[in-house]
């Protein structure tokens, strides 16, 4: 009787398992929602497209105007029409883009509209040359990409700069990397500057188009960037972080007015740094400019501004193990 049951069970359990597999085996298959050929485009669309991959815009992007004012025809150069104008500050919307071959100043036209009401064409190269991207971040690049303003602000930084380091220096005030205060943040503060300068004029030579799609499409985000605009944007943050530890270290350090003074001389040297080198490298010389600014700035760190050691009696700081040179006591 045992054994006859156990036979059942055998059978049953095999018979369990067969049909298991075969609903394993002959699931059914979810071929999902039939929609269209993903890249069954009309030609509109793939112009677009291509036209968005080389110019980095298309239709429904937005600009601020920067030019005093635009002019906008009203139609296309092959027919009549009369002009109108934007001015600075406005913002325009892309409305159109149309080729004319028979132009042959830009074949590219552009409309672009105010609101219902004002609304135009204009060539594409003379459109860029009065706009930037209404977002806040490239703005912000047109302000220190203008080669006029960098180049009339440098002159003025070097100046007050260098006036500023002798009368501070007179005053044995505290001042990065000669007379500096005992800690590492002004210092690295500098470096990243020079080094992220560097690093901006050096994209602007070997990686333009990259940076012209940043510049049309900013992103604060460094993981969502190409490595090398990754990089330059997470050298941004650390400046912000380092900036305001440096701050912090200045303001704990030193008097109010000390503080102070050291801060302007830190901003002026900063400066400095970002004008020099975003210049220098574009003609390769900041490249070596930034070893030997590095050498110098980690050598007067190391060696002149900072102290490794205190004294067990008067607290005072000290740069070698010994009898101290202030109070006379010996620490070993």
């Amino acid at each position: 009787m045992y054994m006859q049951n156990k036979r059942e069970y055998c059978f049953w359990s095999q018979v369990v398992c067969a049909l298991w597999m075969s609903l394993l085996l002959t699931s059914c298959y979810n071929h999902g929602q039939q929609t269209p050929d993903a890249w069954d485009l009309t030609k509109q669309q793939i112009d677009s497209i291509s036209f968005s991959t080389t110019h980095h815009y298309s239709q429904n992007f937005n600009f601020v105007v920067n030019a005093s004012q635009l002019p906008l025809a009203d139609a296309l150069p092959d027919m009549a029409f009369d002009t109108l104008y934007v001015v600075r500050g406005e913002r325009i919307v892309v409305a159109d883009i149309e080729t004319v071959p028979t132009d042959t100043i830009d074949s590219v036209w552009v409309k672009v509209a105010r609101d219902q009401i004002t609304q135009g064409w204009i060539r594409e190269s003379e459109l860029l040359e009065g706009v930037s991207p209404d977002d806040p971040i490239s703005q912000f690049i047109d302000l220190f990409t203008n080669n006029h303003l960098l180049l009339f602000v440098g002159l003025c930084v070097v100046a007050a700069s260098l006036y500023a380091m002798r009368r501070l220096l007179r005053r044995n005030a505290y001042i990065v990397h000669f007379h500096d205060i005992d800690s590492p943040y002004p210092t690295l503060l500098c470096l990243l500057i020079a080094f992220s300068a560097t690093l901006y004029a050096s994209i602007q030579m070997f990686g333009a188009e990259s940076w012209r799609h940043f510049y049309y499409h900013p992103s604060l985000n460094p993981f969502a960037l190409p490595w090398y605009l990754g990089i330059f944007i997470a050298s941004v943050w650390t400046m912000i972080i380092v900036g305001i530890a440096a701050f912090d270290e200045a303001v704990r350090r030193l008097p109010t007015a000390d503080a102070f003074l050291y801060l302007i001389g830190l901003v002026a040297v900063c400066a400095v740094n970002y004008v020099v080198f975003s210049i220098t490298t574009l003609y390769y010389i900041g490249y070596l400019l930034l070893i030997a600014y590095t050498y110098f700035s980690l050598h007067m760190y190391f060696h002149v501004t900072h102290f490794p050691y205190y004294c067990g009696h008067c607290g005072k700081p000290l740069r070698h193990k010994g009898i101290c040179p202030h109070c006379d006591a010996m620490n070993d």
